[in-house]
C-alpha cells in the first residue's frame, strides 16, 4: 500500500517527497472507500455487537485514516499551493466534504451511537470516556443529525458550497498578494528603511534577475518595514493602498464570496436551531451565546477606552510637531501615517529603535530558546532529527522527550515562499494512541529571510510568532488524553490560544531572555540597558493594540449575529461609521479587511464567531501566568502543574474546569489590563 497510496501513512515520517500533486485524486478515493467500508460496519452492527469500544470508538477509527491523508493534501495547500497541486485539491474537495458532512446526517449511524450510548450502564465510565461519550452525542446533535430528511439534504449541499466558496476566498488572497510587487531603482526613495529591509529588498530582487534594484511584495517582511520606517508619505500611501487591495478589485475580488459565505453561514445556524450562527458556533466554547461574546468585547473595549483616546490625542500631537502636513491641517492622521508616526513616537519617547534588537534575534538562537524555556518548565528535551524527508529545504524536523520516552515530533518552516498562504499556524498530523507511537505535528510562519547568506535575523513580533506558535506546538505533542479526538488542541475555540498566548510572556521577561537574546556574531548577551528599553517599551501603545483585535472580533460577531442585517450592506460605510470607536480617527476612510481575513473567511468555520477568542484567551493567560510571576517565571514546579493541569488534558474536561484546576477560581480579567498598563 505503501508503494501504491504514499498519501496513507503506515510509516510515522511522512514521505514529503512522494506526495506528489498527480496522487492526490486516487489516494483519497482509496482512502474514501475504506472509510465507506468502514462506517457501513458500524451501521451494520447487531443490537448485541453495540458498545462503547465497538460503536462509539470504532466509529472514531473508521475515519481516521481518512482525516490523516487528507490532512497532508490540506497541508501542502498551504505550503506548496502550485497550479497542479491546487487543481488536484480542489477536483477531490467536494468529495470529501460531502463524505464528513454526510456522517452525522446518517440515520442509521445516529442510531447506532444512540443505542451505544443508550447501553452504558450509568457511572461505569471513567471521566475521560464520559467525556468523548458527551462530545460525540454533541457533536452528532449540532451537526444535524435530528433534523427531517429536506433539512439535512439543504445542509449538506451548505456544506458543500462553505468550502468551495471558503477554499476560493484563500486562494483569492494568495493569488492577490502574489500579483502585486514594486521594483525601486533609486536607493534615495527608500530613506528611513533599516539596512536589513534594504538587504532582503536587494535580494529579492537579484532573484529576479534585477540586481541592483530593490523589490517589495506584500507579503510581512516586506511590506511591514515601509509602512513602519519609510520617510516616504507617497511610498507609504501606495504601499497601504496596495494592501488594502488584496482580493478587493479585479479578478480576485473576494467581495461576494463574503457576502455568499456569511448568509450560508446564517442559513446553516437556523437550520439547526440556533438564532444566528456565532449562537451555533459558541454554543460549547466558554462564552456560550454569542450575545454573551459580543458583551465581552464591548466590555473590554468600555475598559481600555480612555486609555484608548489619550493615545491617539498624544500621537497626533506629536506628529503635529514634527511636521506633519495632513496632522496640522485636520488634527488627525492619514491611515498610512499611523504606524510611521507611532515608531518615531517609540524611538522618542524610549529613544530605543526596535532594529536594534535583530542582531540579537537569529532565528535558530531564539528557536533554541524557546526550546529552552520549555525544557525547564515542562522536563522535556527537545533534539532535531536528520534524515527525515520534508516538504521544502528549509524545513527541519524535531523530536520532544521526557526522558527516554518519545512524546512527539514536528516540523518547522519559518520563511516566506510564493506557494505558501500567508500568516503563521500550528497543525498536528499524527495523534498518540491505537498504534500510533507519537504525536506529530507542524508549525510554518512567514519571517523575515536571511539575505546573502547572513543568518535570519528577527524583529520582535517575529520573536513572538515563534513562541506563540510553540505554544501550540506543546498543547499538541504533551498531550495525554487517550482517546485522540479529545487529545491536544481539541479544544474550545475560546480555550486553544490560552497554551499558545502564555508562551509569549517569555519573550518578555529577563530571565527567559537571558537564555537566547545574544548577538549572533559575537555571542554577547543583550544589553541590560536595551533589554529595560524593550519592556518598558512594551506597554506602548498598548490600548491600540487591544482595541485592534477587538476590533477585528466586534465586526466579526456583528456579522455572524446579526447577519440578515448586513446582507446588502456597504461594508466600507460600516467599517467606517459603525465600527468607528474601534478605528484609531484618520484624515481618510479606512479600508475592511474582510476580502482578506484568511482567519474568517479561509475555511467554512475557523475563527467565524470566534476572533474574539484571541482578547477571551489573552485574558486567561495574563491570569494564569501570575502564578509564573508569584512562583518563578522558570519554576518547573509551577510548569509542571501547568503542563499536567492544562496541556496534557486536552479536551478531557470543560476549559472552566481545567482552568480552575489550575488557578483555584475562574478567570479574572483585572491580571490582563494590569500587566497591559490599562487598568485604572
Amino acid at each position: 500500500m505503501n508503494a501504491e497510496h504514499p498519501f496513507l501513512p503506515e510509516d510515522f515520517y511522512v514521505d514529503w517527497t512522494r506526495l506528489t500533486p498527480e496522487r492526490i485524486v486516487p489516494d483519497i478515493e482509496f482512502a474514501l472507500e475504506r472509510a465507506r467500508g468502514n462506517v457501513e460496519k458500524i451501521r451494520a452492527q447487531r443490537p448485541e455487537e453495540i458498545s462503547f469500544d465497538a460503536t462509539l470508538l470504532g466509529f472514531a477509527r473508521a475515519t481516521r485514516e481518512l482525516s490523516r491523508v487528507w490532512g497532508r493534501v490540506c497541508h501542502l495547500e498551504s505550503v506548496e499551493n502550485t497550479p497542479a497541486l491546487r487543481e488536484a485539491y480542489n477536483a477531490v474537495l467536494p468529495r470529501v466534504t460531502e463524505f464528513f458532512s454526510s456522517l452525522t446526517l446518517d440515520a442509521r449511524l445516529w442510531e447506532k451511537i444512540r443505542a451505544a450510548a443508550d447501553a452504558v450502564p450509568a457511572g461505569t465510565l471513567d471521566a475521560t470516556r464520559r467525556r468523548f461519550l458527551e462530545e460525540v452525542l454533541a457533536d452528532f446533535r449540532d451537526s444535524g443529525a435530528e433534523l427531517p430528511e429536506a433539512k439535512k439534504a439543504r445542509l449538506a449541499e451548505i456544506n458543500a458550497r462553505l468550502a468551495a466558496l471558503t477554499t476560493k476566498f484563500g486562494e483569492n488572497v494568495l493569488d492577490s498578494t502574489n500579483a502585486w510587487e514594486k521594483f525601486v531603482a533609486d536607493e534615495a526613495e527608500l530613506a528611513g528603511l533599516p539596512e536589513s529591509a534594504k538587504a532582503a529588498a536587494a535580494a529579492s530582487a537579484k532573484a529576479k534577475g534585477r540586481a541592483g534594484e530593490f523589490r517589495f511584495t506584500l507579503h510581512a517582511p516586506s511590506l511591514a518595514p515601509v509602512m513602519r520606517y519609510a520617510e516616504s508619505d507617497a511610498l507609504r500611501r501606495e504601499f497601504w493602498e496596495a494592501s488594502n487591495a488584496v482580493a478587493r478589485v479585479g479578478a480576485f475580488d473576494n467581495t461576494a464570496n463574503v457576502r455568499e459565505i456569511l448568509a450560508l453561514r446564517d442559513e446553516k445556524a437556523k437550520l439547526l436551531g440556533f438564532a444566528n450562527f456565532a449562537d451555533c458556533a459558541t454554543s460549547r466554547r466558554m462564552a456560550k451565546s454569542g450575545a454573551n461574546a459580543r458583551r465581552f468585547v464591548e466590555d473590554m473595549r468600555a475598559r481600555v477606552g480612555k486609555f484608548f483616546e489619550k493615545e491617539n490625542a498624544e500621537l497626533v500631537e506629536f506628529a503635529r510637531e514634527h511636521g506633519d502636513a495632513t496632522a496640522a491641517a485636520t488634527g488627525r492622521l492619514a491611515p498610512w501615517a499611523v504606524g510611521f508616526w507611532a515608531e518615531k513616537m517609540r524611538r522618542e519617547r524610549y529613544d530605543f529603535d526596535e532594529e536594534a534588537l535583530r542582531p540579537y534575534f537569529e532565528v535558530n538562537a531564539v528557536i533554541a530558546g524557546a526550546f529552552a524555556v520549555a525544557e525547564r518548565l515542562y522536563g522535556i528535551r527537545i533534539v532535531e532529527k536528520s534524515g527525515v524527508p520534508v516538504w521544502h529545504p528549509e524545513v527541519k524536523a524535531y523530536e520532544v522527550f521526557d526522558g527516554e520516552r518519545r512524546l512527539g515530533a514536528f516540523y518547522a518552516d519559518w520563511h516566506p515562499r510564493e506557494t505558501k498562504r500567508a500568516g503563521a499556524w500550528m497543525n498536528f498530523l499524527e495523534t498518540r494512541g491505537e498504534g500510533v507511537p507519537a504525536h506529530l505535528g507542524l508549525i510554518c510562519g512567514n519571517l523575515s529571510p536571511s539575505v546573502d547568506g547572513r543568518p535570519a535575523l528577527l524583529n520582535f513580533d517575529e520573536v513572538v510568532t515563534i513562541f506563540h506558535e510553540f505554544g501550540h506546538l506543546l498543547h499538541h505533542v504533551l498531550s495525554e488524553v487517550e482517546i485522540p479526538e479529545l487529545a491536544g488542541t481539541n479544544v474550545a475555540w475560546d480555550f486553544v490560544e490560552l497554551p499558545s498566548q502564555i508562551m509569549e510572556n517569555w519573550c518578555r521577561r529577563a530571565e527567559s531572555l537571558g537564555l537566547f537574546a545574544r548577538h549572533f556574531e559575537t555571542g554577547e548577551p543583550l544589553p541590560r540597558g536595551l533589554l529595560e528599553k524593550l519592556l518598558r517599551s512594551q506597554k506602548f501603545r498598548a490600548a491600540n493594540f487591544a482595541v485592534r483585535q477587538l476590533s477585528f472580533g466586534k465586526a466579526d460577531l456583528d456579522f455572524h449575529v446579526e447577519t440578515e442585517k448586513f446582507k446588502d450592506c456597504d461594508f466600507d460605510e460600516y467599517w467606517n461609521v459603525a465600527l468607528a470607536d474601534y478605528l484609531v480617527p484618520t484624515a481618510f476612510p479606512q479600508t475592511p479587511n474582510l476580502c482578506r481575513f484568511l482567519h474568517l473567511f479561509s475555511e467554512p468555520t475557523g475563527y467565524a464567531a470566534g476572533y474574539y477568542s484571541y482578547k477571551w484567551a489573552e485574558m486567561l493567560e495574563a491570569d494564569c501566568f501570575t502564578r509564573f510571576l508569584n512562583e518563578g517565571v522558570l519554576n518547573p514546579k509551577t510548569g509542571r502543574e501547568f503542563r499536567e493541569k492544562i496541556l496534557a488534558r486536552g479536551n478531557a474536561a470543560p476549559a472552566e474546569t481545567l482552568f480552575r484546576d489550575f488557578m483555584g477560581r475562574g478567570p479574572d480579567p483585572r491580571a490582563l489590563l494590569a500587566r497591559d498598563g490599562l487598568a485604572d
